[in-house]
């Protein structure tokens, strides 16, 4: 019938979340006034921590979190945060940081990468493969066992782990991804549906793009457009159904179990693009999640000794 609106796809309390986050947050374009208000955003405060503390993994900042110093053979989670390349560290993800060190009884090791646009495309990616190499040379004496060690990262984070799992896939014993963007070309259904009105919007994330760089079709860029996915580690893939992003995501997990790759693919309704680190039932849910899957990576079953593409390797 005319006149009737279709009902919000957004659950009331996700609704409301999203409509105050939008009217604070810049649109694209003053990289100063994004920085400035996901700073602001960043006094989330998570658990207590036994340690914590901060590092430098062969010239990229780091902070490792240790929930409980002493133990051997525990999951080491390598976490690149999200920010569209452009925002955002260790100070704005710290809460998640803990929650998940906590939740997997893991060791994880945050990567304050190079932003964009003064670090474009290869310097994040090179950052975290970086990161990669020093957190599995360091293993064991950070209480883990080399064989479960497991990339994780949010939004563009989680880009940044899937680009990392191509690079050293015999390096890696899992993969984590939560809501990756994942082709730089942009071109799915959820993009048009989702484009305004999710917090997240297509223009932001095109304009992300744009500042991050590189070739769209190389898959260090866009892995959704990798010739290839069979041999990389198994993945856990965490989506949010009202974002621009579902559907890579949702492409990305069928080329991988077409690739004979162990995916687990998790669509969230009723949220929006961020959820993990709100306060929102489906956050909580998925990080609990998250962790019961980190705390299984691995178990038994040593990961290879691989090569890695080293950094600035471009192929």
């Amino acid at each position: 019938m005319s006149g009737l609106r279709a009902p919000d796809p957004l659950s009331p309390q996700a609704r409301q979340l999203c409509d105050a986050m939008t009217a604070g947050f810049p649109g694209p374009g003053d990289i100063r006034a994004l920085r400035a208000a996901a700073a602001s955003g960043s006094g989330r405060e998570g658990p207590a921590v036994a340690s914590v503390s901060d590092a430098v993994a062969d010239g990229v900042p780091v902070r490792v979190y240790d929930p409980a110093p002493g133990r051997p053979g525990r999951p080491l989670v390598v976490f690149l945060h999200g920010g569209g390349w452009v925002m955002c560290g260790l100070d704005s993800h710290d809460a998640t940081c803990r929650s998940l060190a906590v939740a997997a009884g893991a060791v994880v090791v945050a990567a304050d990468y190079r932003l964009a646009p003064e670090h474009p495309w290869p310097a994040a990616p090179d950052d975290a493969l970086t990161v990669l190499l020093w957190a599995r040379d360091r293993a064991r004496a950070l209480g883990c066992d080399p064989g479960r060690v497991v990339l994780a990262g949010d939004s563009s984070g989680g880009n940044l782990a899937a680009v990392t799992a191509l690079r050293a896939p015999g390096l890696v014993a899992g993969q984590v991804l939560f809501y990756p963007p994942l082709d730089a070309w942009m071109d799915s259904a959820s993009v048009e549906t989702y484009a305004e009105g999710y917090f997240h919007t297509a223009a932001h994330m095109a304009w992300y793009w744009d500042q991050y760089g590189g070739d769209p079709e190389h898959p260090h860029v866009s892995p959704l457009r990798a010739p290839d996915l069979s041999g990389l580690p198994p993945a856990l893939i965490v989506l949010a159904d009202c974002d621009v992003l579902r559907d890579e995501g949702l492409a990305y997990a069928r080329r991988l179990a077409a690739a004979g790759v162990d995916c687990t693919l998790q669509l969230h309704p009723g949220v929006f693009h961020g959820f993990l680190g709100l306060p929102l039932p489906a956050g909580a849910a998925a990080l609990r999640a998250a962790a019961a899957w980190v705390a299984g990576a691995g178990a038994g079953a040593g990961a290879g000794a691989g090569r890695a593409g080293r950094p600035g390797s471009r192929a």
